[in-house]
């Protein structure tokens, strides 16, 4: 029987995130995972602190953001990959009135930090932009299966890491500081498998809804884009000519199967904001771990502390995960309180 301190279920941006914590902490782990088309491997990366809709504040965005972007650059640099791009935002605007909110929302001190109050004067000819556009401050993109793939075999180099479906009836609870999982030993598991927690016994009674989010690769040679645009949906620069669009929101659909429908949705779109060709290269799509109430779910199972949750990151896990993941940390190792905003036990009734 091997001893370690924690397993993971689960190497997305929230497993991720957490195996960082143990190793800046000198925790022994072992981590289970299916390297699948997964959320975090569909999401664009693109760390953006302001809602671009009502141009408020997610929670804690601030805090979140430079968290983020600290983590993500010394995990690239640990990794040797390089993973983060300056990536600056232009905003769309759909009327005069959209005009006006941002020109309101510049002076707030909240948002003064990203948002920059002067209009761009020289917009793209392949743009269409009858509003103008405005600009997003100290955004980034982080290259996520980039991050992924170079932690995963520095895992499975240190035989840190088995690429296999989780089993959740060979779990054994021994007692109240001791789990089993097959040939492993823990104090804990922690369970970050994003949307595949409805599958997990001990936790599927919680309000994770999830909601699927499909993307097109197109190939536009003549747009020439090293920024974003966001509208309705984002177009995300990859280089060589390639961009990200999207992602839909669908609250019905849980697979991960492009769909028909978003692809005509991404096309209906491309048609009111380019003026020039493109090429559709591929189609991406994977389901959010989205709550009911857009918070988090975090914390210890409360009928087996042997069992942990790291869950519900929804459609801002980039800039939520190393927040969380330390949040989640300093709870198990130091016994600080979790906010009642993302603590699991704000369902009491689910267990």
């Amino acid at each position: 029987m091997k001893k370690v301190d924690y397993l993971v279920v689960g190497f997305g941006l929230a497993g991720m995130a957490f195996c960082d914590q143990l190793q800046q902490h000198n925790k022994s782990f072992h981590v289970i995972s299916q390297k699948t088309a997964a959320a975090s491997r569909v999401a664009a990366g693109l760390i953006n602190p302001v809602i671009l809709k009502r141009y408020t504040m997610p929670w804690k965005a601030e805090e979140q953001f430079d968290l983020a972007l600290s983590y993500f650059k010394r995990l690239s640099k640990k990794l040797d990959v390089e993973a983060v791009h300056a990536v600056p935002v232009y905003k769309l605007f759909s009327s005069v009135e959209d005009q006006n909110n941002w020109f309101e929302a510049s002076d707030k001190p909240v948002l003064n930090r990203f948002i920059k109050p002067q209009l761009l004067k020289d917009n793209p000819d392949e743009v269409k932009t009858p509003y103008q556009m405005g600009e997003v401050l100290e955004t980034v993109k982080i290259d996520i299966p980039v991050l992924l793939d170079a932690y995963s075999a520095v895992l499975l180099k240190g035989g840190q890491l088995e690429e296999s479906e989780f089993n959740y009836d060979e779990i054994a609870l021994v007692d109240e500081d001791e789990v089993r999982y097959k040939t492993f030993s823990a104090q804990r598991i922690v369970f970050a498998e994003g949307f595949r927690v409805t599958d997990n016994p001990f936790f599927n009674r919680l309000p994770l809804v999830g909601n699927k989010g499909e993307y097109l690769i197109i190939k536009a040679p003549n747009l020439k884009l090293d920024q974003a645009l966001k509208s309705t949906f984002f177009v995300i620069p990859l280089g060589k000519d390639l961009y990200k669009v999207g992602a839909t929101f669908n609250w019905k659909d849980k697979n991960n199967k492009p769909t028909e429908a978003a692809r005509e949705e991404l096309i209906n779109y491309l048609s009111k904001i380019l003026d020039c060709d493109y090429e559709i290269i591929d189609q991406q799509a994977g389901v959010r771990p989205t709550t009911g109430d857009r918070r988090p779910l975090l914390g210890v199972h409360p009928h087996h502390r042997q069992l942990v949750l790291l869950n519900g990151l929804g459609t801002r896990g980039t800039m939520m995960s190393p927040y969380l993941a330390q949040v989640l940390y300093k709870h198990l190792e130091h016994g600080i309180a979790l906010e009642n905003d993302v603590s699991l036990l704000r369902f009491p009734k689910k267990f």
